[in-house]
């Protein structure tokens, strides 16, 4: 009995030290509940945010090749009836041979492993190959980077098709197309957005490509236009023979769709749509873009009114609204609602302008595509560092070099003479081995006729 006692009362006695021991316990357990459940939440969060950025890669990639309608309405519209299947025809031929191109060496040349040549040159060869399916790999599925990177590359050959309509041969310019989206658009691509020579040493900075598309695409346009030469019965001496479209309610439906599109081709460049701030900058991409082609559109409607003694072009509106697309893509999260509609506004302006100047140069542009996306895209590049302190020169900042008018004006003159070197070496060779001019013949019967074997207005007459 006394025994029993004792051990009752020893028992009693280690009650407060079980007691703090269980609450330690629980509260162990507790913060380790804590700890998986912040735990959780963190991946669960990551996880989001690697769907979120993918979708936004995938739906901005849809709304990206609707582009390529976009620029097949444009341009149907603007050649003359006798052209208007080759010109259908090859904008569905060049976004294949894009996806193509891209695909077996232009994606890898673009987003090197290593770079060469102080970053001038990519290392990686050979076709793109995703990852393993069931793993996550950065902040967004590979696949979906790979399909908006590729949808870019459309658009730049879209622009050299515009400008070279109605006399290129068909196998002549689907060659061009395939050297342009393998090896010369990848490579300016990659001094920027690969991390290369213009992003490393100068601080260049063009948001969505309005050098790095859309002059690429203008360039290599110009090269082609001057080799290919113009249209036959364009110039006489120094007077102009205006060549119609054939359906201008066609290219102002292609208009629209571009505008569309570029919600996309700028939207979506933001990479991100996880987080608050990503999405606020995503929406704020949009409303930037709409203003800049609004701007477009006023300014070159307004312009060609006061140029042509109250008449108004249709095809200047057109591409007044392709123009301040284009001079926003460098930079169109920065800029306040009201810089956007300047900056496109401007843009607007020198399409107008423009015109006129390749036509005293003899050189035909069918569509407007060099003032809009050549002229444009260089406007909007060099505007980026109003954005960013207008500094004259690269600085550093916060251990960063800054974007400056000198870093802007370098990335736009180094490309200027890659493409342009590039792209006339190309169309030399073309020239002088398959060809890439139609004869005069072929010309005056339509490439229709010529090239594509049927009409696409075959009840009523060719003009």
């Amino acid at each position: 009995m006394g025994h029993t006692l004792k051990r009752w009362m020893r028992g009693v006695a280690l009650l407060p030290a079980v007691a703090l021991t269980g609450a330690l316990a629980y509260a162990q357990d507790a913060d380790l509940e804590a700890r998986l459940a912040a735990l959780e939440e963190s991946v669960s969060g990551s996880a989001s945010s690697y769907v979120d950025n993918s979708y936004l890669f995938l739906i901005g990639g849809i709304i990206v090749m609707l582009m390529a309608a976009g620029f097949l309405c444009l341009e149907v519209g603007l050649v003359r009836s006798k052209n208007a299947a080759m010109q259908s025809m090859k904008n569905v031929l060049l976004y294949s041979i894009a996806g193509l191109m891209f695909w077996v060496v232009g994606y890898n040349m673009a987003y090197p492993g290593e770079s060469i040549l102080s970053g001038l040159l990519g290392t990686t060869p050979g076709p793109w190959s995703p990852p393993p399916l069931d793993e996550s790999h950065g902040d967004y599925a590979a696949s979906s980077d790979w399909f908006f990177q590729m949808v870019f590359v459309a658009t730049a050959a879209s622009i050299v098709s515009g400008t070279v309509a109605e006399r290129v041969k068909l196998w002549g310019f689907l060659a061009f197309t395939a050297v342009l989206t393998a090896f010369i658009y990848p490579i300016v691509v990659s001094w920027e957005w690969g991390g290369g020579y213009l992003d490393s040493e100068w601080a260049f900075s063009d948001f969505a490509g309005s050098t790095l598309v859309h002059s690429v695409g203008g360039w290599a346009a110009l090269m082609g236009a001057i080799i290919i030469g113009p249209r036959t019965g364009k110039y006489f001496g120094k007077q102009v023979n205006p060549m119609p479209g054939s359906n201008i309610p066609l290219a102002g439906l292609g208009t629209f769709i571009l505008w569309f599109g570029w919600f996309g081709f700028n939207g979506a460049s933001e990479l991100a749509a996880g987080g608050v701030q990503s999405i606020n900058d995503v929406a704020a991409i949009f409303a930037n873009t709409n203003m800049a082609a609004v701007g477009g559109v006023l300014a070159a409607t307004i312009t060609t009114a006061i140029l042509y003694k109250g008449k108004v072009d249709a095809t200047m509106v057109f591409n007044g609204a392709i123009g301040g697309l284009v001079s926003i893509t460098a930079e169109p999260l920065a800029p306040s609602m009201g810089a956007s509609v300047l900056i496109g506004g401007v843009g607007g302006v020198l399409v107008v302008l423009s015109v006129p100047l390749l036509d005293k140069l003899k050189i035909d542009d069918v569509v407007g595509a060099i003032p809009a996306h050549l002229v444009c895209g260089i406007w909007g590049t060099l505007i980026v560092a109003a954005s960013y302190g207008n500094h004259i020169m690269p600085v550093v900042v916060d251990d960063a070099l800054q974007t400056s008018y000198v870093g802007q004006l370098v990335g736009i003159l180094l490309t200027g003479v890659w493409v342009s070197l590039a792209s006339a070496a190309v169309w030399l060779l073309l020239k002088f081995t398959i060809g890439v001019r139609a004869s005069e013949e072929e010309e005056m019967m339509g490439l229709d006729k010529a090239e594509v074997g049927l009409e696409a207005y075959p009840d009523f007459t060719a003009g």
